[in-house]
């Protein structure tokens, strides 16, 4: 939303909208039946002395989580917008972080793994993951290519490539190419195996990325470029795809983070990434749990970091254009 002058009334020094967020908070808690769950440990220096019947703890605990919730709320809106955020971050980062707390996790064994999760397992998914996003660039922009073209071939063979990579699952494209392509006698390992699937899948999307990026620059410009003797392919590749590009980047940039996510499922053909590490480090000792947690944390973590870069690419091509 963009900022206006219009100055609101602030709901969070709303008496009846406090009321009604108390009171949902509470009802919302009671449908949950909270009384046996882990929760009551975390808030029973507000409660006191536990009651004995689950009716009378669910109630309790319903009041309590009102109460917290609805402060908590009232007094968020009196902080300015930065603040807010970066608090309700804090808040429900320590939120998981109690909800993991009541798995009775080993954190010794988390802190034993963690580093080579990170530097086998979170290496090789982003070497896959870059590798794989550099190839489904370049169909993708071949695709877009084909697909606008009068050529009926190009247009057939592009059209059926995104349809049949859209419309089947990952994991089967996986298998297919993994278990496929020795049957016709090119025994590919388990690497470049994933890298080709998880390359041609996500260029099928993407040609339809940069196919929408593509026509949403007005035909005029085509018609310009041409009047002026520029050949297609320096009209495509100096005048449309800079423009594109601010239309361009940020789907394509939640496809890489969508492919470092996806790229969990080339484990199932024995690369060793991150998820195949979790699976592996976690069965050996029992620790099922804590590999799939930390594993988590990676992936969250790594999927941060790029939205920070995908952040500043996109206001650095903004900028560009906007001088051009």
């Amino acid at each position: 939303m963009y900022h206006d002058n219009i100055i609101y009334k602030k709901k969070s020094n709303d008496p009846r909208f406090l009321l009604g967020v108390a009171v949902v908070l509470f009802l919302g808690s009671y449908v949950m039946n909270l009384g046996n769950s882990a929760l009551s440990h975390f808030l029973q220096p507000l409660l006191g002395s536990a009651p004995d019947s689950l009716g009378a703890r669910n109630i309790a605990i319903g009041l309590g989580i009102a109460l917290l919730g609805t402060l908590n709320f009232h007094v968020l809106g009196r902080l300015k917008f930065k603040v807010q955020t970066t608090v309700v971050w804090v808040e429900l980062l320590v939120l998981f972080l109690a909800f993991f707390d009541t798995f009775n996790l080993s954190y010794s064994f988390i802190l034993d793994k963690v580093g080579f999760l990170i530097i086998q397992g979170a290496a090789t998914t982003l070497y896959i993951s870059a590798i794989a996003i550099v190839i489904a660039f370049v169909l993708a922009l071949v695709g877009a290519v084909a697909k606008l073209s009068n050529n009926g071939l190009a247009n057939a063979l592009a059209s059926f490539y995104t349809s049949f990579f859209r419309g089947v699952p990952l994991l089967i494209q996986i298998y297919l190419i993994y278990l496929g392509l020795p049957q016709l006698g090119y025994v590919v390992d388990a690497v470049p195996a994933g890298i080709l699937a998880l390359a041609l899948c996500y260029g099928a999307y993407m040609t339809e990325i940069f196919r929408a990026g593509i026509q949403s620059i007005p035909v005029g410009q085509w018609e310009a470029s041409r009047a002026l003797g520029i050949s297609p392919f320096k009209t495509l590749s100096r005048v449309i795809m800079p423009q594109a590009l601010r239309v361009i980047i940020p789907p394509t940039g939640n496809q890489f983070i969508a492919m470092l996510k996806d790229s969990s499922l080339v484990s199932v053909i024995g690369v060793w990434e991150l998820m195949y590490l979790a699976k592996t480090q976690g069965r050996a000792d029992f620790r099922h749990l804590e590999m799939l947690i930390t594993a988590a944390m990676i992936y969250w973590a790594l999927s941060f970091i790029l939205e920070r870069v995908q952040a500043r690419i996109e206001k650095r091509v903004n900028r560009s254009t906007a001088r051009g």
